[in-house]
């Protein structure tokens, strides 16, 4: 008989938590414990359901989630954090297995772990194969560029892009961290192991879910002149294999035939693309995924499988 596992969802009501309540959807392995609305603040009452469950999932912002940490008196159960509190904490293991064998190995073991962000996933997917070939230089002063669905800032902001009274200015792209201070980019650096943070700029657009997250290099300024399609070697190796995380044709092939990328092509999906385009003096390394999905509730899940000791793709698409 197949283990069935106590599921407490910290924070349930939020955009993250629904989805990943979505995902539950007809698992026989799982038991959700449920958490009464009225009491949904309550420390006693989110400390009794922390500690029943096996696995905790926080979907909080990060001062309640580090709350919520210290509410486990037991040496049993483990979370997995969606929020940005534990993602650069070397006692957490980071989730996202697909950079390597140790950050899979981690993921099985730990008893606490981080989800990337969303734009971080993107990113990271891009730049850590890069660096950690000996391509890209630690000191590589990177440009990030991204494009995201409304549903990634939250209830509030769905509100308003979902009102009668949508203001003028959100019919439109927005971009924003114009400060150069996005929380994501704490982990952008360190999972990377960067010298320097990137700059990073963020758009908002008009569209509930997806991303692109791309990331131009002059190959004259890496480690040595790299090709194209050594670039793009190089990340098809590093990602071969992988159940979500799909590498695609040099300069996008049949998957971009009209010569453009969408950004909300995978949404409701954990896939992950990545694309190298351009040419041997300027290429773009960009990824494709859903800022809910491989950049959120879908990564989260993914965890919980690995953890758990199911296949990866259990109850995801």
């Amino acid at each position: 008989m197949k283990q069935s596992y106590k599921i407490f969802i910290d924070g349930g009501e939020g955009t993250t938590g629904l989805k990943i309540h979505e995902r539950f959807a007809g698992r026989q392995d799982l038991e959700l414990l449920h958490i009464d609305e009225e009491k949904r603040k309550d420390p006693q009452e989110r400390k009794k359901l922390i500690n029943q469950s096996d696995i905790t999932f926080l979907c909080l912002p990060d001062a309640a989630a580090r709350e919520a940490v210290a509410l486990v008196e037991n040496n049993r159960t483990r979370i997995i954090d969606a929020s940005t509190a534990h993602r650069t904490d070397p006692d957490w293991a980071y989730g996202f297995p697909e950079l390597s064998e140790d950050h899979r190995r981690r993921i099985e073991t730990a008893k606490r772990v981080a989800v990337p962000g969303c734009y971080a996933s993107g990113f990271i997917a891009c730049v850590y194969p890069l660096v950690k070939a000996g391509i890209l230089p630690t000191d590589y002063p990177l440009t990030c560029h991204g494009v995201s669905g409304y549903s990634g800032a939250g209830k509030k902001m769905i509100a308003v892009m979902e009102s009668d009274e949508k203001p003028e200015a959100c019919y439109s792209p927005r971009q924003y961290a114009l400060s150069q201070t996005h929380k994501h980019l704490p982990e952008m650096q360190k999972i990377c192991g960067l010298e320097y943070r990137p700059m990073f700029n963020p758009i908002v657009d008009d569209y509930y879910s997806g991303m692109v997250v791309s990331v131009p290099l002059h190959t004259r300024c890496l480690t040595k002149p790299f090709t194209l399609e050594q670039i793009h070697e190089t990340m098809a190796v590093h990602y071969q294999g992988c159940k979500f995380v799909k590498v695609r044709e040099p300069g996008g092939g049949k998957t971009l035939e009209d010569g453009f990328l969408p950004a909300n092509t995978l949404a409701g999906t954990n896939l992950m693309e990545i694309f190298v385009c351009g040419n041997d003096d300027q290429v773009l390394v960009a990824s494709r995924l859903d800022n809910l999905g491989k950049g959120a509730s879908g990564a989260a899940v993914q965890c919980m499988n690995i953890m758990i000791g199911l296949d990866e793709t259990t109850g995801l698409l």
